[in-house]
């Protein structure tokens, strides 16, 4: 295939800005809870999120929440600091189960993890890429650095 706008179109190469409805469930404290959440799938915003997270040296996961989790109209439900629990520190960050609980959501809406059915897994010699049978033995462990000075001086 040829790299360009209209085969990009044709195989998937683009994200719809369209949010995806979910339902989630969490629970904190003993308690069970369900919501629904919409979905950003990830994209190149996703990645500009990510690096300038980097750059600010924020949370790369509470940027990731934040940039992906959208009210109906498509507008962030949450801040980094909602999330990480510097917008409140009274009320504090997200439960653990809920974070979890809306990192597995994008990857779901993100199709993360799952290969679709029409892609060959063939490497270029034709075998399997899971094949172990031409395998060489394994590599021997290399020694750490001695944590001692070297005894020659120069």
């Amino acid at each position: 295939m040829k790299l360009t706008l209209e085969t990009l179109a044709a195989s998937g190469g683009f994200v719809s800005r369209q949010a995806v409805e979910e339902t989630i469930q969490w629970t904190h404290e003993g308690e069970d809870f369900e919501a629904t959440v919409y979905v950003l799938p990830l994209s190149y915003a996703t990645a500009k999120s990510d690096i300038v997270a980097n750059q600010l040296q924020t949370d790369p996961l509470a940027a990731r929440i934040a940039h992906c989790i959208v009210d109906e109209e498509g507008k962030p439900v949450f801040t980094v600091d909602d999330i990480t629990g510097e917008a409140d520190p009274e009320r504090g960050p997200l439960s653990n189960s809920l974070t979890h609980e809306l990192l597995r959501v994008i990857g779901k809406v993100s199709k993360l993890g799952k290969r679709p059915a029409s892609l060959p897994t063939k490497t270029k010699s034709g075998t399997s890429s899971s094949s172990t049978a031409s395998a060489g033995a394994p590599s021997k462990k290399r020694k750490s650095a001695s944590a001692t000075p070297s005894s020659s001086a120069g």
